[in-house]
C-alpha cells in the first residue's frame, strides 16, 4: 500500500498554511472537510481536472491542513484536528472572510 507524507505540524509554519489555503480551490476542498468527517477524493466535483485536484489535495497536506489515508484504490481526506490546536481559529476565520468577498 502506498505511503503519503504528513509534515509534522511543528515545522509546519503560518506561512506554509497560508499559502496551502490561498488558492480558492484548496478553500473549496477545505470548507467541504468542515462537516468533520473523511472524504473520499471523489466527493469534491470542483470542477478541476483530477489531477488538479490531486495537486492542490497535495499542497493542503504539506501545509498541515489535512490527512490523506489511502485504502485500496480511494484516498480518504479529513482535516487534521491537531492544525486548529496550533493555529487556534485560523480554518474558521479564513473560510468566513473568503465568504465575505
Amino acid at each position: 500500500m502506498r505511503s503519503l507524507d504528513h509534515p509534522q505540524l511543528s515545522s509546519v509554519s503560518l506561512s506554509d498554511a497560508l499559502a496551502a489555503l490561498a488558492d480558492p480551490t484548496r478553500r473549496a476542498i477545505v470548507r467541504v472537510l468542515t462537516d468533520g468527517r473523511e472524504h473520499p477524493a471523489g466527493d469534491f466535483d470542483l470542477g478541476v481536472a483530477q489531477s488538479t485536484l490531486s495537486h492542490h489535495m497535495k499542497k493542503l497536506r504539506q501545509g498541515g491542513i489535512t490527512h490523506s489515508r489511502p485504502e485500496g484504490t480511494r484516498c480518504w481526506v479529513s482535516l487534521r484536528p491537531e492544525f486548529d490546536e496550533r493555529f487556534p481559529d485560523l480554518l474558521r476565520t479564513v473560510l468566513t472572510l473568503d465568504a465575505d468577498a
